[in-house]
């Protein structure tokens, strides 16, 4: 084989391997149909650690006997308030599987039953839904 065309043949090789890699790497996303319920929140000064985790232990549960529900976040990481005036301790998110399911959470009497322990400890809350 000439070295011409042993160039040309691995320069293709190498074209090849080049797009190969670009498409693979590509980053996949998706718009899921479900529906998010992003909970920003901050204790009252005094509610106990006890308490507040309660209420956060008590979205699990709730998520388990509320049909629509697909998944939970209950892990705090970071939380950005609106001010300096008002600072959020903690999140949470609900995951539902549309917007019918989260009507069907607002009135369920598993939530209700949730809010007798999440209220009396929450002094402010943002809810923000969010869909595709």
């Amino acid at each position: 084989m000439n070295q011409t065309v042993r160039r040309i043949l691995i320069c293709c090789a190498l074209i090849g391997v080049f797009i190969t890699g670009a498409v693979v790497g590509q980053n996949k996303f998706g718009q899921p149909k479900s529906l998010l319920h992003v909970v920003t929140l901050k204790w009252k000064p005094e509610s106990t650690v006890e308490q507040r985790q309660k209420a956060i232990d008590g979205v699990k549960t709730m998520a388990g006997q509320i049909p629509g529900i697909k998944n939970v976040w209950l892990k705090t990481v970071k939380v950005q308030g609106p001010s300096r005036e008002v600072q959020f301790d903690a999140a949470f998110v609900i995951e539902f599987a549309s917007e019918e399911a989260l009507k069907v959470y607002a009135t369920h009497p598993a939530h209700k039953k949730w809010e007798e322990v999440y209220l009396p400890v929450r002094e402010e809350s943002r809810t923000h839904d969010i869909g595709n």
